[in-house]
């Protein structure tokens, strides 16, 4: 990278699409300025690089905004592609089952998740068994590798672990164990976390937890 090049990430802390862009500048190295962004009194420059959405993370690189934190991700390997790891493979198969499952975390996972820890009575069972059926499916595509990406973090092992920090949020408002129902995704997740790029770059587990119950005092009242 050229040292005068700018890259600055634009974030809010608990995002766990956010961390997936912190995760992966620090597999990279990529030296990067950080800007918190308050998602409850937006800035305007917020607006400015991302006026479709107005969402995080944002990845400003050479003044140039890139949206999306799997776009980001996809970004961040193919303009630093000197830099090992590489989160996708040469392969264009195993790139796009990558792909694949990338997607079907993210599509489906935060969503099926806020179930658990803002639904009531059934909804909130819906929500647990979702999560579930996505993660055993998960956990089947995982199998006996030690990441997904194979011997290093690929897209996939980025894309899923910033939910480990939402775990203990998920099992205690849905009353259930995940090292009891997907011991092998666990393993993975505590793998993952001894990568310091993973362990640096992910909020505390009961930060998260606190956070959550005060979004929902806040919610309940309105």
């Amino acid at each position: 990278m050229m040292n005068d090049e700018e890259v600055i990430l634009v974030n809010f802390w608990s995002s766990p699409f956010g961390c997936r862009v912190k995760i992966a500048m620090e597999e990279k190295g990529i030296p990067y300025k950080y800007i918190e962004e308050d998602l409850f009194n937006k800035s305007s420059f917020l607006s400015a690089i991302n006026p479709v959405h107005k969402k995080v993370p944002v990845l400003v690189h050479n003044h140039k905004p890139i949206c999306e934190s799997l776009n980001i991700l996809e970004y961040v390997d193919e303009i630093w592609s000197d830099r090992s790891p590489r989160f996708l493979a040469s392969d264009p198969h195993q790139r796009a089952q990558a792909r694949f499952w990338a997607n079907f975390i993210d599509r489906e996972l935060y969503e099926a998740s806020q179930k658990i820890y803002i639904g009531k009575g059934e909804e909130q069972v819906v929500g647990k068994n979702e999560v579930l059926r996505i993660l055993k499916l998960v956990e089947g595509e995982l199998g006996d590798k030690p990441f997904f990406g194979g011997d290093n973090l690929g897209l996939v092992d980025i894309t899923l672990v910033p939910f480990y920090s939402r775990f203990y949020t998920w099992e205690t408002f849905g009353k259930f164990s995940i090292e009891e129902e997907c011991p092998g995704l666990m393993a993975w997740a505590k793998r993952c976390m001894q990568k310091e790029s993973v362990a640096k770059s992910l909020p505390d587990p009961l930060k998260i937890y606190n956070f959550i119950l005060e979004l929902n005092k806040y919610y309940y009242k309105k």
